[in-house]
């Protein structure tokens, strides 16, 4: 049985929020549970929520006109997203669909805005984790114009592997629900391209391939490797 309280209370972004507002925030959320592929919800629809994975993992995607998906990232379990819940008069940048059976605690944002204005203090950690954010997903967009493949790649591990913590490499063992078609798909690559250089990083110790995941043993250690190459 899935318990709101333990699971908001393990999420970084709500490390901020004393026990009152813990509280609060369980009373307001509700437990939502979704089949494989199926459509949490669409681009363009409008932000009403903030979402917690309390099991499962879910896709973060675009569909081009032609109809053709293209992955931008993974969450798993312990991890948020519905960010633009903190701008209201957003619509959803991109859809959000469950990779496998998920269930996530859905916080109503009105409410949950609303909350934040009754306990200030939170705000300093919410900005930090929704800065931290910004800060990978610029750093991708640098990697990309800047970096060869190999680079490309282990930094793209390293920044799904920190988004599911408080952004930091650190040195314990961190497991990514995706698999090389799935990186490929996110970085328009081949999955022959991504797959040497994964093996290749496999061959040094950096990681680990499982069924339907990637294991970095020692995301400190890659983000060593990292700076080494170009």
């Amino acid at each position: 049985m899935t318990d709101i309280k333990t699971v908001l209370a393990d999420c970084p972004l709500f490390s901020g929020f004393p026990q009152p507002a813990l509280e609060e925030l369980a009373a307001i959320a509700r437990l939502r549970r979704f089949e494989a592929d199926e459509l949490i919800y669409s681009k363009g629809s409008a932000t009403s929520t903030l979402n917690v994975i309390a099991s499962g993992v879910v896709r973060i995607s675009s569909v081009n006109p032609a109809g053709r998906e293209a992955t931008l990232i993974m969450f798993s379990a312990g991890t948020w997203f519905g960010d633009s819940v903190f701008s209201p008069v957003m619509r959803r940048v991109y859809g959000a669909t469950a990779h496998e059976a998920a269930i996530l605690i859905e916080i109503p944002g009105d409410a949950f805005r609303q909350l934040m204005a009754r306990h200030p203090q939170c705000y300093p950690v919410i900005l930090d984790m929704v800065s931290r954010r910004l800060w990978a997903a610029m750093s991708i967009i640098e990697d990309d114009a800047l970096r060869g493949i190999a680079a490309r790649i282990g930094r793209r591990l390293l920044f799904l592997a920190e988004i599911q913590g408080n952004g930091e490499a650190g040195s314990e063992p961190v497991t990514i629900w995706i698999t090389r078609e799935h990186i490929a798909n996110m970085m328009g690559m081949t999955r022959q391209g991504v797959h040497k250089w994964i093996k290749d990083f496999e061959r040094r110790g950096l990681l680990q391939l499982g069924y339907g995941r990637i294991k970095l043993t020692d995301p400190a250690a890659l983000q060593r490797h990292m700076e080494t190459i170009d």
